[in-house]
């Protein structure tokens, strides 16, 4: 799901890996907003929040919408660098790194439930903290994908969807037919569990309210098992070969 990349990447690794981490963004996108307002998964509409800010003369939210901006890009540099370090080491562990990461700042917001019945909320501090995440989550399954999966943002995935849509009408050829159906069904599952991870994210809120976010930090936490004991089990399968 995280280790191959390049040629021995398949369609069915970029399907686990969106299937997952799409649900992991939509759980942390919805706390976010139920917990402090902000959208965490995304900095589209921060931009436009920033510019309102700014003409209204609001200096010091103007400068919280930027920090924004600037906590996901640094959460996507610091996964790009640790890949990019990865890789020139010619390691094949560089997902775990940025994973755990994001794990340890989901798991620390989760139990801030503390400060909050203290009155202390730290509501711009939350928002930096899983902006952070986010970019880090983002960057690195760009990377990994080379761009075919992305799980934190829609916007991009229905344009594609339309396009691919319209394009159901014209293509004639099996081969690209199913090529076209596999990337269709690829982005409806990643839309579909942004989705689903809102919307149980958004019920869980209401009784766990940020310790919703220790779900999330579960799913990556099992998505790094899962890799580390399928590897295990392709190495036992290969020892196990009788030699040719």
């Amino acid at each position: 799901m995280f280790r191959h990349q390049g040629r021995g990447r398949n369609y069915t690794h970029n399907l686990k890996l969106a299937s997952i981490l799409s649900c992991v963004a939509g759980l942390v996108n919805i706390t976010g907003v139920l917990a402090v307002g902000t959208l965490t998964t995304n900095v589209t509409g921060h931009f436009a929040f920033f510019s309102e800010q700014l003409i209204l003369m609001n200096y010091k939210m103007a400068l919280i919408y930027l920090l924004y901006i600037a906590f996901f890009l640094m959460g996507a540099s610091v996964s790009g660098f640790i890949v990019e370090l990865a890789s020139k080491n010619k390691s094949h562990n560089a997902y775990i790194i940025p994973i755990c990461i994001e794990s340890i700042i989901l798991i620390n917001v989760g139990l801030l439930p503390a400060f909050v019945k203290a009155g202390l909320t730290f509501p711009a501090i939350i928002s930096f903290a899983l902006l952070f995440a986010m970019g880090l989550q983002n960057a690195l399954v760009t990377k990994v994908s080379q761009s075919v999966v992305r799980t934190t943002h829609l916007t991009g995935l229905f344009t594609d969807l339309g396009i691919e849509i319209s394009q159901l009408l014209f293509y004639r050829e099996i081969a690209e037919k199913v090529k076209l159906h596999k990337s269709i069904f690829l982005k409806l599952m990643i839309i579909g569990g942004f989705f689903i991870g809102g919307i149980i994210g958004g019920f869980m809120f209401q009784y766990f309210k940020l310790k919703t976010l220790l779900l999330p930090a579960t799913m990556l936490l099992f998505a790094l098992w899962y890799d580390h004991i399928l590897l295990k089990f392709y190495h036992l399968k290969r020892s196990l070969r009788p030699d040719e």
